[in-house]
């Protein structure tokens, strides 16, 4: 059985309901979401990286835990390409 892995990149400065949604949506269609926190060199953020870590964690793994899919946050910075 193969597991379909989904990859949700963004600044989430600061994580959003709308981000929140996607990631709700998301964990309905694969076992395995990937959520990235980018940084950009030139933006300012308003939360530091780590922090937006923290805070996206704390808050996706209830989503997590009800439907049963694994959510990894990660750090993110470079080019994605698909």
């Amino acid at each position: 059985m193969s597991r379909l892995v989904g990859f949700y990149p963004g600044s989430f400065d600061p994580v959003t309901n709308g981000h929140l949604d996607v990631i709700e949506r998301a964990c309905k269609l694969v076992d395995r979401l990937v959520v990235a926190v980018g940084t950009h060199h030139s933006k300012a953020p308003l939360f530091a990286h780590e922090d937006r870590m923290e805070l996206l964690r704390q808050t996706v793994d209830p989503i997590g835990k009800r439907t049963d899919t694994v959510i990894d946050v990660i750090e993110f910075a470079g080019v994605m390409v698909l």
